[in-house]
């Protein structure tokens, strides 16, 4: 049995330069930058053991959240790219629904998907639907196959530009 919770959601304010979390805090965000395919964020994360700081594409088209994240000094986190399956509103505050499905890409060398069962018991919960639990999993297979196509390299499977600059 995992920790059952509802969807996780976010909010990006952009003007306001904040980023309230999937647990109701309001965090301030030292760098967005908008573009037509998607918006970047980048902020410090506050207590966690292992990571400091997020930098993250939020990807419409795609259906995915994709990150970068930088561990604290002396730290290696067991991956290089972590992408949530996720609903994806634009607007002047974004807004995200985490769909529970996550891939971890280990840049050149392999993936793999987490929290299939956390998408299985919320759906048998009644948490989600089964159109929305179909285009998930739908989402993270078109997610596995491109970037093993791609050689394990996320950029070139997007064939987006993205950007991860150090520290914001």
């Amino acid at each position: 049995m995992t920790d059952l919770h509802p969807p996780k959601t976010e909010l990006f304010d952009v003007a306001g330069m904040t980023n309230t979390d999937p647990k109701g805090f309001v965090r301030t965000v030292e760098r967005y930058e908008t573009t037509d395919f998607g918006l970047y964020m980048a902020r410090p994360l506050d207590g966690h053991p292992d990571i400091a700081y997020f930098r993250s594409w939020l990807l419409p088209g795609h259906g995915v959240r994709v990150g970068r994240w930088l561990p604290h000094a002396g730290t290696k986190l067991d991956h290089d790219v972590y992408i949530d399956i996720a609903d994806i509103e634009t607007g002047p505050v974004w807004r995200t629904r985490d769909l529970y499905l996550d891939v971890l890409v280990d840049d050149h060398r392999g993936l793999r998907v987490l929290d299939t069962d956390e998408i299985l018991e919320a759906h048998t919960a009644g948490l989600l639907d089964q159109v929305t639990v179909q285009r998930a999993f739908e989402r993270t297979f078109r997610v596995v196959e491109g970037i093993a196509a791609a050689g394990y390299d996320v950029e070139a499977w997007l064939g987006i530009p993205l950007t991860w600059p150090d520290g914001v």
